[in-house]
């Protein structure tokens, strides 16, 4: 039974459905099966950032209404044999998401993959809240910046309440993803040191991804930055928090202000 993992924000523009991409490439890279699922009605980015916009002939609208099979609207990574995307429509309204429709599509995937990636539009409004409903595990993902941080800290309060786990009494397992990170901008005091981001909202880290022209050239790309560079910084962020998703105990690193040199969050920041 698969894990259903929300990837949410409490505004936009963080890096969510680059995260979404990289860290679904990041799950189906161990071989598990992993299916991406776009929630952003109206916008429809995901496809881009896995270079399949071109294959899209169904979606999780039609699928929904049911108009059209899971199995019509999902679309199999060309480079990852895990990996499948199930597209948002571009010219529907969130209004034509029903918590029923959306019900029925999670259990369907749950019988199929071991993870349901749900890329949330960034707020709190309904489309929002019908991403996180059937999360078991949520990233909040965030830019050390006050008004980023301070509208995450909502979003934890709406998947300690709206979620089908919260009204069965359950809590939904949490976790912070600190996207756009620049060291020597933190060291200036013109963004928030990692610290701070946790003071604020009292969650578990799950990585740290650095500021780098790498995720713009990914994505430009129609590649996860996972796939397109793995060993770069943002990469190496992003699969080594794929391990943690994972269970694996793997030592948390951040950014230093000395380029390619990392610095160890729990033993002290780097020199």
């Amino acid at each position: 039974m698969a894990k259903v993992l929300v990837i949410t924000s409490g505004k936009g523009g963080v890096g969510k459905t680059t995260s979404t991409a990289a860290l679904g490439a990041a799950l189906a890279q161990t071989g598990q099966k992993v299916a991406v699922v776009d929630f952003d009605v109206g916008l429809r980015n995901l496809d881009l950032m896995l270079g399949a916009e071109r294959r899209v002939v169904y979606d999780l609208i039609n699928v929904v209404q049911g108009s059209a099979k899971l199995s019509q609207a999902l679309i199999r990574d060309k480079r990852l044999e895990t990996l499948w995307l199930l597209p948002a429509s571009q010219t529907r309204d969130k209004d034509a998401l029903t918590e029923k429709g959306i019900a029925l599509v999670m259990r369907e995937l749950r019988k199929t993959f071991d993870w349901v990636i749900c890329d949330s539009p960034a707020g709190i409004e309904r489309g929002a809240v019908l991403a996180m409903r059937h999360a078991d595990v949520a990233i909040i993902v965030t830019n050390p910046e006050i008004s980023s941080v301070r509208d995450s800290d909502r979003i934890i309060g709406l998947l300690d309440a709206k979620t089908l786990k919260a009204e069965k009494g359950d809590v939904v397992e949490k976790h912070v993803l600190i996207a756009r990170y620049d060291a020597a901008r933190a060291a200036r005091s013109e963004m928030l040191e990692i610290e701070d981001v946790l003071d604020i909202l009292s969650i578990p880290l799950l990585g740290v991804v650095p500021e780098s022209q790498e995720v713009l050239r990914a994505s430009n790309l129609g590649m996860p930055v996972t796939v397109c560079s793995p060993t770069s910084a943002p990469g190496s962020a992003y699969h080594d928090s794929a391990r943690r998703l994972n269970g694996e105990a793997v030592p948390m690193m951040i950014p230093s202000d000395k380029k390619s040199f990392f610095g160890t969050l729990f033993g002290g920041k780097a020199a």
